[in-house]
């Protein structure tokens, strides 16, 4: 399941990308388009701004913009930024992998081999849907 701060992450996201425009948009006009605590949105935005997703300006006219096309941001990249691994348990993840302590063989886990399925399931889509296809 998403945490409320990726759900929030990809909304804030696509209604930047939904602009379409130069200006940077505010993180009050976010917040209040999308209906999400101000506070909360700006610990992730900046989390975005620093994972290279997005930069920022300050002062008058400020806000924040894309640094990528939308069609080169993935679901998988964004949910690994904010949310962390995407496999369901830490021995079948790419990039976050860790032993299980309960398993002394893993070629001969039945949940080892099914969750490598459900991750790679769940990677062929995520890393086929970008920005752009919410934006649309």
């Amino acid at each position: 399941m998403l945490s409320k701060k990726t759900k929030y992450g990809l909304k804030a996201l696509t209604y930047i990308a939904k602009k379409r425009c130069d200006d940077p948009v505010l993180i009050s006009e976010i917040a209040s388009n999308e209906n999400i605590s101000q506070k909360f949105l700006e610990s992730i935005l900046l989390t975005l701004r620093k994972t290279g997703f997005l930069g920022s300006k300050k002062g008058k006219g400020g806000g924040y913009y894309l640094i990528k096309e939308p069609e080169n941001i993935t679901m998988a990249s964004v949910i690994r930024v904010l949310e962390g691994p995407i496999a369901m348990v830490p021995c079948v993840s790419l990039n976050f992998y860790e032993k299980c302590d309960d398993c002394p063989d893993e070629d001969k886990c039945a949940v080892h081999s099914v969750m490598i399925e459900v991750r790679d399931s769940t990677l062929k889509v995520l890393e086929n849907k970008t920005l752009a296809d919410f934006v649309k």
